[in-house]
């Protein structure tokens, strides 16, 4: 598996399409949800996303995979996508986008005590244990963050906040999962399947939730056009592309980084250009959510161990 070294210049702006792209993704979903159903929207984003990495990969002359290897596509891609980005899409109608990211931030939290009690991890260090007592505090801030605005249904931020905070608990799930069971040796070959799987579900639930029946095709805006096409194609392809070619080139640590830059992009896209409330008190909510990731995730690396590094990275 001798791959050429890959240049500065390549992992740096691999690094600036998951930090960027991945950040933005909220305001994307934000906007692609005021005219289109939320299952219906990711499902069908999803689903579009995985046929064409697939389908690319294959007429590159990848392997097709066994039966066997879509099932475990079938429950990595029920736990990252149908529940994981299904939960935050669902979440983000009653709730703005930036505070979205800031709950999908304590992923590497979750992920730091499902590892170690199921074995995968290292019991978490001191510095970890900070972090994750920041982060509930963080976590609690921003759950007492007064009137969220500007969103599809409001009145109802503790759905909103519970649905998002579970969607992250299932993504953590799903990523450990992933570590032990792969769909296929090509991880793109593997992620173009668990998208397909994870949108097909989706799917299925926003036509089992009476999504379409009140869906007018015709009633799609512009906006919302532009964001779906946004997420299918660089949500979807190229940050997902990117960030599997960076826990190659790089360590698993650093490219997990981006769990606590995002958070700050999609904050400040949401104030810049939704309209999004900034005030001091979710200001301080996300200064600890961020504090937290950091210790969770630079502490689990200070642990030198290799499983339980990347077990803090497949996050997202």
């Amino acid at each position: 598996m001798s791959q050429p070294k890959p240049t500065r210049a390549a992992i740096v702006l691999a690094f600036a399409i998951v930090y960027l792209i991945w950040g933005s993704t909220y305001l994307g979903i934000r906007f692609a949800i005021e005219s289109i159903p939320p299952l219906l929207m990711a499902g069908t984003r999803y689903s579009l996303a995985g046929v064409l990495l697939y389908g690319f990969m294959r007429l590159r002359g990848a392997p097709r995979p066994p039966l066997s290897g879509w099932l475990t596509a079938l429950i990595i891609g029920s736990c990252l996508l149908t529940c994981g980005n299904g939960g935050v899409t669902l979440g983000e109608q009653y709730i703005p986008s930036g505070m979205a990211s800031l709950l999908v931030a304590t992923v590497p939290l979750f992920l730091a005590l499902l590892g170690w009690l199921s074995g995968l991890a290292a019991r978490p260090t001191l510095r970890v244990s900070v972090g994750l007592l920041f982060g509930m505090a963080g976590v609690y801030l921003l759950a007492r963050n007064p009137g969220a605005s500007h969103v599809a249904l409001p009145g109802h931020r503790i759905i909103g906040i519970g649905l998002v905070l579970g969607a992250a608990f299932l993504w953590a799930i799903g990523s450990l999962y992933s570590k032990k069971k792969q769909a296929s040796p090509s991880p793109f070959v593997g992620g173009g399947m668990q998208m397909i799987c994870g949108g097909l579900l989706m799917v299925l639930l926003g036509l089992l939730r009476g999504e379409a029946s009140a869906f007018d095709f015709a009633a799609i805006t512009a906006k919302s056009w532009m964001a779906y096409a946004y997420l299918v194609t660089f949500g979807s392809i190229v940050a997902f592309t990117a960030y599997i070619w960076l826990l190659r080139a790089v360590e698993p640590a650093l490219a997990g980084t981006y769990a606590f830059v995002n958070p700050v992009v999609a904050v400040l896209l949401g104030w810049a250009f939704a309209g999004e409330a900034l005030n001091v008190q979710m200001l301080g909510g996300a200064a600890l959510i961020v504090t937290a990731v950091v210790l969770v995730v630079l502490g689990g690396a200070k642990k030198a161990e290799p499983v339980a590094e990347e077990e803090l990275v497949k996050s997202k």
